[in-house]
């Protein structure tokens, strides 16, 4: 996840082609961001399945997620290989202290995301759908920056 924070220079002509490196290093962030969102995903909901219910069961994250159990057990087993969870066969799912750090970080993110969209004006339901795929992609220095957007423009609606 600290991939999110290397920074990329971009060209300062639209019609100037970006160093070959730079470019390549962009894209390995993304891929970087890609392969931990499931994991962030995952845990963040299996957080709020065991404070809502007291357990997290393959069944309900399939429901959840809309996926196969199949896909559910694949992605169980790569969080437990990356120790994020514990589960037996057929038994709920909990999180290690690692999951459990991952999850609350990943909903901070999510919160910053989803008030910074709010503070610029877009509407609810809109804010809460994009903040699901940005939260996931945002560096930490653009993740500070909205935060303090955010609490600026709180501070100024407050007075």
């Amino acid at each position: 996840m600290a991939d999110r924070d290397k920074e990329t220079e971009l060209p300062g002509d639209v019609d100037e082609m970006m160093d070959a490196d730079r470019q390549a290093a962009q894209f390995e962030r993304v891929r970087n961001a890609q392969q931990t969102e499931k994991a962030e995903d995952y845990v963040e909901m299996i957080d709020d399945l065991i404070k809502a219910y007291g357990e997290a069961r393959v069944t309900d994250l399939a429901q959840r997620f809309g996926v196969s159990h199949a896909t559910v057990n694949k992605i169980v087993k790569r969080l437990q290989r990356d120790g994020l969870v514990t589960s037996r066969p057929y038994r709920s799912i909990f999180l290690t202290e690692q999951g459990s750090a991952l999850a609350d970080a990943s909903r901070k993110r999510h919160q910053i995301v989803l008030n910074f969209l709010r503070a610029i004006g877009v509407s609810a339901r809109n804010a809460e759908l994009d903040a699901e795929g940005i939260e996931h992609y945002v560096s930490t220095e653009t993740l500070a920056a909205f935060e303090k957007i955010t609490s600026e423009k709180d501070g100024s609606e407050n007075r």
